[in-house]
Formats: C-alpha cells, sequence, structure tokens
C-alpha cells in the first residue's frame, strides 16, 4: 500500500486507533479498480471458454434455469459427455458481452442476440404440498384456496411478474374475490416454489417449474385451472454459434425439450375445469 501511495502521491489510507481504513479518495479508487479487475476477470474466462472447441455456455433466468432447464441436462450431458457445459444464471441479459452461445429469455425481447426461436408458452396454476389441503388434495371451488396462506411471486421492478392471484381468480370464470390476502411474497419463483413444498402456503407457479415437483410427489395441483402467461420464452443465440457441432447438437435438443413442454402445457390447459357462476353456491366447477 505505501508503494502505491508513493506511485500515485496520494494518501489511500487512514489510521484510526489500531485500524487502518481506506480513505474517502482510496474508497473512490478502490471503487473503479474493482470494475476494472472484473472486466479484466470476465475477459480472462472469455478467452479461456473460447480457447476449448468443446465448451457449451448457455444464459439463462435464474428459475427457468433452475427449475427447468437444469434438470434434463443429465440427458444432454450422457450423450455429451465431451462438451464442458457452463450455466449462467442472471436475470440481466450479458450473454453478448460475456460471449455465451445461447440464452434462454422471456418474451420478444428476452435476448441480445438476433437469432431465436420460441420454446414454448408457459402457464400458472396453483400447486401445494400433499396433504396441505385439509381432508382431501383437492377442492371443489377456487375460492376455497382463500382459507389457507397464498404465496405470491413479485419480481418487479427488475423484471416482470407473472399473473397474480387476482388475475388467476378471474381467469377461472367466477370475478376475482372482494380480497385475495397473500401471506408470502418471492422476488423468486423458485424459492416461491421451496416455500409450497415445505409447506408454508399454496404457490401460484408456472407449470414448466413445477412438473418435476408434481411428478415425484411434492407437490399437488388443489383446483385445476391453468392459466397462460402473457408471452412465451425465448431462445437465442450468438451468430457464430452453430459453426460448432456441441451447440447444433444442444440447439436441436432444446428445442425438441421446448415442443414437448408446450404440449404438456396444452395438455394442462385442456383438463382445465369447467367453472360456472351458481346464484346460490357461489363458482361452481365441474371437469369438463
Amino acid at each position: 500500500m505505501k508503494i502505491l501511495e508513493s506511485h500515485l502521491d496520494a494518501t489511500l489510507t487512514v489510521k484510526e486507533g489500531q485500524r487502518v481504513r481506506l480513505s474517502a479518495i482510496g474508497e473512490r479508487f478502490h471503487a473503479r479498480c474493482r470494475t476494472a479487475f472484473e472486466e479484466l476477470r470476465a475477459a480472462t474466462a472469455e478467452l479461456e471458454r473460447t480457447k476449448k472447441s468443446a465448451t457449451l455456455y448457455v444464459s439463462s433466468l435464474p428459475s427457468i434455469l433452475a427449475k427447468w432447464l437444469a434438470p434434463m441436462l443429465y440427458d444432454w450431458n450422457r450423450n455429451h459427455g465431451r462438451a464442458e457445459l457452463y450455466l449462467d444464471g442472471t436475470l440481466e441479459d450479458t450473454s453478448e458481452a460475456e460471449g455465451a452461445d445461447f440464452r434462454i429469455g422471456y418474451g420478444q425481447g428476452g435476448g441480445n442476440f438476433e437469432n431465436r426461436a420460441e420454446l414454448f408458452r408457459d402457464c400458472i396454476v396453483p400447486a401445494c404440498a400433499p396433504g396441505y389441503i385439509e381432508g382431501s388434495s383437492t377442492v371443489p371451488r377456487p375460492e376455497r384456496l382463500l382459507a389457507y396462506p397464498l404465496i405470491s411471486i413479485d419480481s418487479r421492478p427488475k423484471f416482470d411478474s407473472p399473473p397474480s392471484w387476482p388475475d388467476w381468480f378471474d381467469d377461472c370464470g367466477g370475478g376475482v374475490p372482494e380480497t385475495v390476502p397473500v401471506s408470502l411474497r418471492c422476488s423468486s419463483s423458485s424459492v416461491a416454489v421451496q416455500a409450497a413444498i415445505d409447506g408454508q402456503g399454496i404457490v401460484l407457479a408456472q407449470y414448466a417449474m413445477i412438473a418435476a415437483d408434481l411428478k415425484a410427489g411434492k407437490l399437488v395441483i388443489p383446483f385445476h385451472h391453468a392459466m397462460l402467461l402473457p408471452s412465451s420464452y425465448f431462445i437465442s443465440w450468438h451468430p457464430n454459434a452453430l459453426y460448432k457441432s456441441q451447440c447444433q447438437d444442444f440447439h436441436r435438443w432444446i428445442i425438441a425439450r421446448g415442443r414437448e413442454q408446450q404440449r404438456a402445457v396444452q395438455d394442462v390447459i385442456a383438463r382445465n375445469k369447467h367453472c360456472l357462476q351458481d346464484p346460490e353456491a357461489g363458482l361452481v366447477c365441474d371437469v369438463e
């Protein structure tokens, strides 16, 4: 530090008793240096990845990466053991700056790369732990869910949030209840889903993110009404990505998985319950 201060002809530290801390100018200098060193680290990491011809770099929104893509990657790794896979879960799309091969984002604007393809359009359903609904795993009418703590996902202002509980009740066809109390709000879909698995309430979750938990018996759908998201998930890719054989293979594989997920979502939508408003009984639903 003394050598650096001598070189800069500036005092970067101040002494407080037995302790030494950065001065005001030292803190500003450190902040700028930290940014520069982080850029250097990222540039070095990108260079190292490009030197490896078998590297596959996938950038994605964190929740769809953790709850949808990652569980399927065993199948990919089993058939492409020579490819070094790097997964980067970020809300901000830094794929172009970081030299990513692919980016999975939401909506038409979800990706800086010009080349893109639609993966699937997800839907939301209520979900809770098995046995959480007293006496049954389901309820006959959606408003019965109001007797239990509700978990909501709200990632604004960082990111657009999925449809809310009032939106879902309205989509059921019987109108929105006067009050929709929410006991827990989470900015992360993964955290909200885990809270439901842990028995903390009923979450309104994206089907693609809970399909594995439903299959494993960790979650159940207490009232079967699915509401489509306003937009789809897209995958975009670097202009040079498809020159690499592993990227060509991954592109075909992920598009196929997206089509499978779309068919699964369509099956869930087809199983929606038909809801009619009964003046005496309230919102009554029968299977279509």
